[in-house]
Order: C-alpha cells, then sequence, then structure tokens
C-alpha cells in the first residue's frame, strides 16, 4: 500500500504542475478574448491536496 501511495502522491505533484503551467499560459495568452473554460487554479489545489494526503498515509508509521 505504501508503493500506491507513493504514486498516488507523485501523480498528484505531476497533475499540479501540469495544471500551474496550464495556469500561467492562459494568463499570458496573445488573444485576451480567447478565454478558456477550466478551472486551472483549482485542478492545482486538488493535485496538491492529493500529493500531500498521498505523501502522509504513505510515510505513516
Amino acid at each position: 500500500m505504501q508503493v500506491s501511495m507513493l504514486i498516488a502522491s507523485a501523480a498528484g505533484a505531476v497533475l499540479a504542475v501540469a495544471a500551474e503551467v496550464a495556469d500561467w499560459r492562459r494568463r499570458n495568452r496573445r488573444d485576451v478574448d480567447a478565454v478558456g473554460f477550466m478551472p486551472w487554479r483549482g485542478i492545482a489545489l486538488m493535485g496538491v491536496a492529493v500529493a500531500l494526503f498521498a505523501a502522509v498515509l504513505a510515510l505513516k508509521p
């Protein structure tokens, strides 16, 4: 179970980084009217939450 929680933690961290990159691209777009519909900030927050929660469960004695 420890290995699967570490994998889930890594996946959450990768999701958070990808969402932050997408949010940065959305903020720095050339066409101001080309607004996206994905809540990248919320997705990044959930990715960080999953990563932290899974890491705590994986490292719990």
